[in-house]
C-alpha cells in the first residue's frame, strides 16, 4: 500500500521588520501560495536593537482521517517495520536567492492553529490568526502562543507549551522515551523536505499525541547565529500546482502472497481461502447456531496426492492484531523426499495435489480445490534475461479521484514452452514473488509513486487468479494522465517493464 495524503491547512508566521520600524508579528499569510522559511540577521533597523533577527516558521496540518480509518479496520499495522510515514514539502525555486548548508527541524504542535485568509507576503499588511503572537480564535477567544513564534517547548503531557520535543510512547514492547523532533540537512538548498514522522503519526493515531500538526523552522543554532538564510521556499496548500502541495506518503506492506500458482517442494508456502457473502468478504458461518469461523487454528486443510495425505492448521488472516473478515490461510511445506512422493518425483518435475478445506474435526467440508507443486528450479549459469509480456487486464482509461482499483496483472514468459491442446483452455499468469509497480505522470515523466523495494509498499500480491495490486487514486491529480511500470526481481536480475498499458486519467 502506497498512499499520498494531502495537507488540510498550512501557513507561516513571522516577525519580519517592515519599513525599518515595525515588526509584522500580527500578520497572517494563510492564503499565500508558498511557505517561506527565512532568517535575517542585521538586515533591518529595529529601535535600539543594533543587530536584529527576523525569522519565519511554518505551521502545517494533515488530514489523518484515512490513517485513523485504516488502523481501525486493520488495513495497516503501525507497529510493523514496513509501516512508514514521511512528511513531504516540495521545493519551489523561482530565481530567488536560496540559502545552503542549513538544517530545518520539525516538531509536533501542542496547540491548534487557524490557517487564516491573509495573502500579503510582501508588506505583511493582512492581519489575522495564525500569526507570530496568536495561534487561533476559538469560541470568540484569542488563543496565544505561550512563547511568541510558537516556540515554547516541552515534553509530552506538559501543559502550556507550543511544541512537543520528546515524550514516552507506549508500544508493543512497552513504553519508550523518544525524541519527537525531526531534522534535515540542506546542502545546496534546493532539496525537497522529506522527514520520517512514523513514530509521531503512530503516537497521534493511537491517541498519545495531540493531532494539531507540525511546526517547521530553522534548527535552533541557525536561528541564533550571525548569518542570514533567505529564502527557503516550498509549495503551500494554496498553490495552483497540486503536484507541489504538501503531502504525506504512507507506506505499508499489505501484500498477500498466495502460492497456489508457484508452490515448490521443500519450501514453506501459503495457501489462502476467501469466503464471500453477497460479494463481501465475510467469515464462514457454520453449525445450527450459525457461529462464525474465526481466529487462530479455526479450520483444517487436507492436502492429498495419491497415497500422500497431510493435514495442516488454518487460521484467519490478520494484519497486526486485527483479523481480516473472510480471509483464511495455511502455511506449510511439502517434502519431495516423502516416502509417498519420492519415487514418483524421480521421473517427474511436479505433482498435483487436491486441497480440502474443512472444519477442525473434518466433519464439514467448505471448499475443494487443487494445485500443482513444482520441484525447485535448477539451471546452469545463464546471464540472459527473460522476455516478459505484462498486461493489465482490467485497467480503464478514466477513474474518479475517490476510486480504489484492484489492478489485475497478467505475466507471461514469451520464451516458455508452448503446449498444444485440442480443447480451449485459459493460459494462467505466471507469479513472481518480488514484483513492484510504480506510477508516472505521462506528460512529464515524473515518478509519482516510486518502486519501494525497502518497505515493500509497492509489491504485488498474488492469488489463485494471478497477480494484482490496489491503486489509490486519491493521491493523484485531477485532469492528469498517468501510466504504470513494473520492476521484477528474479533469478538475480532486475527487469524493468515499460509501455505496459494505455494511459489513464483522473476525473473529479
Amino acid at each position: 500500500m502506497y498512499r499520498i495524503l494531502s495537507a488540510s491547512k498550512d501557513t507561516y508566521i513571522t516577525n519580519k521588520i517592515t519599513k525599518n520600524n515595525f515588526r509584522s508579528k500580527d500578520a497572517n499569510v494563510g492564503m499565500g501560495s508558498t511557505i517561506d522559511l527565512f532568517k535575517l540577521y542585521d538586515e533591518s533597523v529595529s529601535g535600539s536593537d543594533s543587530a536584529p533577527i527576523e525569522l519565519s516558521r511554518a505551521l502545517i496540518k494533515f488530514d489523518l482521517s484515512k490513517i485513523y480509518s485504516m488502523n481501525r479496520l486493520g488495513s495497516i499495522d503501525m507497529n510493523d517495520d514496513s509501516f512508514e510515514v514521511k512528511l513531504i514539502l516540495k521545493d519551489v525555486y523561482g530565481g530567488q536567492t536560496t540559502p545552503n548548508n542549513f538544517k530545518l527541524i520539525a516538531f509536533p504542535l501542542a496547540k491548534s492553529f487557524d490557517e487564516g485568509i491573509g495573502r500579503d507576503i510582501v508588506t505583511y499588511k493582512d492581519v489575522g490568526a495564525a500569526n507570530f503572537i496568536t495561534a487561533s480564535y476559538q469560541n470568540g477567544q484569542t488563543q496565544l502562543w505561550d512563547n511568541q513564534g510558537a516556540m515554547k517547548s516541552g515534553s509530552l503531557g506538559v501543559s502550556n507549551i507550543d511544541v512537543i520535543v520528546s515524550g514516552t510512547l507506549a508500544g508493543p514492547d512497552g513504553s519508550q522515551y523518544v525524541n519527537l523532533s525531526r531534522e534535515q540537512l540542506f546542502l545546496n538548498g534546493e532539496e525537497d523536505l522529506s522527514l520520517d514522522i512514523t513514530k509521531i503519526i503512530s503516537g497521534t493515531v493511537s491517541g498519545q499525541i495531540t493531532d494539531h500538526g507540525f511546526l517547521i523552522a530553522y534548527s535552533g543554532s541557525y536561528e541564533k547565529d550571525k548569518f542570514t538564510y533567505f529564502v527557503k521556499r516550498f509549495g503551500s496548500n494554496q498553490s495552483l500546482r497540486e503536484d507541489i502541495r504538501p503531502h504525506l506518503s504512507v507506506k505499508f506492506d499489505d501484500s498477500i502472497i498466495d502460492n497456489h500458482e508457484n508452490f515448490i517442494f521443500n519450501v514453506s508456502g501459503s495457501i489462502f481461502l476467501n469466503n464471500f457473502h453477497k460479494g463481501t468478504l465475510s467469515n464462514i458461518l457454520t453449525g445450527k447456531n450459525v457461529s462464525e469461523v474465526s481466529g487462530l487454528n479455526c479450520l483444517k486443510l487436507r492436502v492429498v496426492s495419491g497415497s500422500y495425505s497431510e493435514t495442516f492448521n488454518v487460521s484467519q488472516h490478520r494484519v497486526g492484531e486485527v483479523f481480516q473478515n473472510g480471509i483464511y490461510s495455511s502455511s506449510f511445506a511439502i517434502s519431495e523426499f516423502d516416502d509417498n512422493l519420492k519415487n514418483y518425483l524421480k521421473k517427474e518435475t511436479s505433482a498435483s495435489f487436491d486441497l480440502f478445506w474443512s472444519s477442525n474435526d473434518l466433519s464439514i467440508g467448505y471448499f475443494t480445490s487443487s494445485m500443482v507443486v513444482n520441484k525447485n528450479r535448477r539451471t546452469s549459469f545463464n546471464g540472459s534475461q527473460k522476455r516478459l509480456l505484462v498486461v493489465l487486464k482490467n485497467l480503464k482509461d478514466k477513474y474518479n479521484k475517490d476510486s480504489v482499483v484492484k489492478v489485475r496483472v497478467f505475466i507471461e514468459d514469451r520464451d516458455r514452452s508452448i503446449v498444444f491442446k485440442k480443447s480451449p483452455f485459459e493460459t494462467r499468469s505466471q507469479v513472481y514473488s518480488n514484483m513492484h509497480y510504480r506510477v508516472l505522470d505521462s506528460q512529464t515523466g515524473e515518478i509519482i509513486i516510486p518502486f519501494d523495494t525497502t518497505k515493500n509498499s509497492t509489491i504485488l500480491s498474488s492469488d489463485s487468479e494471478g497477480m494484482y495490486f490496489n491503486l489509490y487514486m486519491d493521491g493523484l491529480i485531477v485532469g492528469r494522465s498517468y501510466k504504470i511500470e513494473f520492476l521484477i526481481k528474479d533469478l538475480g536480475h532486475d527487469e524493468l517493464i515499460q509501455d505496459v498499458s494505455a494511459n489513464f486519467t483522473i476525473l473529479n
